[in-house]
C-alpha cells in the first residue's frame, strides 16, 4: 500500500510595492491605504477590507514622498483631499512609534 504524501509546501507571502520608495516588501510589512466602495479614503491596518488599495512602508518619509508625487491618488484612481492626507500622516506617525 502506498503511503500518503505529505504536502509540506511553504505558503508564499504576497509581495507589494511601496508607493513612496518603490521597493517591494511582504504585504504584512506595509500599511494599506484604501478607497472603499463608498468612496471613503482610509488606512486599512488589517489589510482585509474590500476596496482599491495602495501600499506604503511604515514610515513617514515614504508617505511624504508618495503624497508629494501624487502616487496614492494614481493608485486609488481618485484625488485625495489634503485633509485626508493630513489625517493619514498623523495615523502613520502613530503607527511608526
Amino acid at each position: 500500500m502506498a503511503e500518503k504524501q505529505q504536502n509540506n509546501a511553504v505558503r508564499k507571502l504576497p509581495v507589494r510595492r511601496c508607493s513612496g520608495c518603490g521597493e517591494h516588501f511582504p504585504k504584512n510589512q506595509l500599511i494599506r491605504v484604501l478607497r472603499t466602495p463608498e468612496g471613503e479614503i482610509v488606512l486599512d491596518l488589517t489589510g482585509k477590507r474590500s476596496g482599491r488599495g495602495a501600499y506604503l512602508c511604515k514610515n513617514a518619509r515614504c508617505f511624504k514622498k508618495a503624497r508629494k508625487s501624487k502616487r496614492i491618488d494614481a493608485s486609488l484612481e481618485v484625488t485625495v483631499p489634503e485633509e485626508v492626507y493630513d489625517r493619514m500622516e498623523e495615523e502613520i506617525s502613530r503607527a511608526e512609534q
